[in-house]
């Protein structure tokens, strides 16, 4: 793991706190050195969540073809996705839309020539090493819009508890290093705040391709690791 820490405050002062507008006597610190230290924990989890959304898009010379003919569709693509095994509250519709397609000629108003119907739904799938197999099939029942994935932890407690530890070991190597660089030693820590956390939503780009050169090609999609990050703002009391 990287390193990620910054000193931001030395101060040789007593310190008093206490919250903005509090009616409250201040708590006030021994004589000593206040350091203010942000830091970054971390750790690695492999994604075991993959969101994908898959849609059709169908055009037609009315408006009531080109939504039937879209509503076939998808209704086969709801079929497929059921077959599969994924259960109904994994799938929710994201995007339906009716839109008139125009032909445009120079000085003249624009003239309809049909519509355009559109519905996507978000797809959650638990196992990632068989979303790629479904997608395949998704298509071959007439999705052909597919957008994803988005890889995530389905549930990243444990893992953000590891990066929250690890922010406060970084901190506390730091503020020893100031501390032994002014000959003062950490006497303790006074204040610990939580900046900010990614529960590892944002990986790197992942593997969604297809490979055509043969036929019974499949979609492969790799998850790799994500990071999961906690960022803390700790305050040290040097002495």
């Amino acid at each position: 793991m990287k390193l990620i820490a910054t000193a931001v405050a030395l101060a040789a002062l007593p310190l008093a706190l206490a919250p903005a507008g509090a009616q409250v006597a201040p708590a006030i610190l021994p004589d000593g050195t206040i350091l203010d230290v942000t830091a970054t924990g971390q750790t690695s989890r492999v994604p075991d969540v993959a969101t994908i959304r898959a849609g059709v898009v169908t055009q037609a010379a009315t408006a009531g073809a080109a939504i039937s003919d879209n509503a076939q569709a998808m209704a086969r693509i709801l079929a497929a996705l059921k077959r599969a095994g994924i259960v109904a509250r994994d799938v929710s519709t994201s995007n339906v839309g009716l839109n008139p397609q125009y032909r445009y000629v120079e000085n003249q108003a624009p003239v309809v020539t049909g519509y355009q119907a559109t519905n996507t739904v978000s797809v959650r799938f638990r196992d990632i090493a068989k979303s790629g197999a479904i997608l395949d099939a998704l298509v071959k029942e007439g999705a052909n819009q597919i957008d994803g994935p988005n890889l995530a932890i389905d549930n990243p407690d444990a893992a953000l508890d590891e990066a929250r530890a690890d922010a406060v070991k970084r901190a506390r190597t730091r503020a020893e290093l100031y501390a032994r660089a002014a000959g003062m030693s950490v006497s303790r820590i006074v204040s610990i705040a939580e900046n900010g956390e990614n529960p590892g939503g944002s990986p790197p780009p992942v593997l969604y391709a297809r490979a055509a050169k043969a036929e019974d090609a499949s979609t492969q999609i790799a998850p790799g690791e994500t990071d999961v990050t906690v960022t803390l703002s700790v305050r040290f009391l040097l002495k």
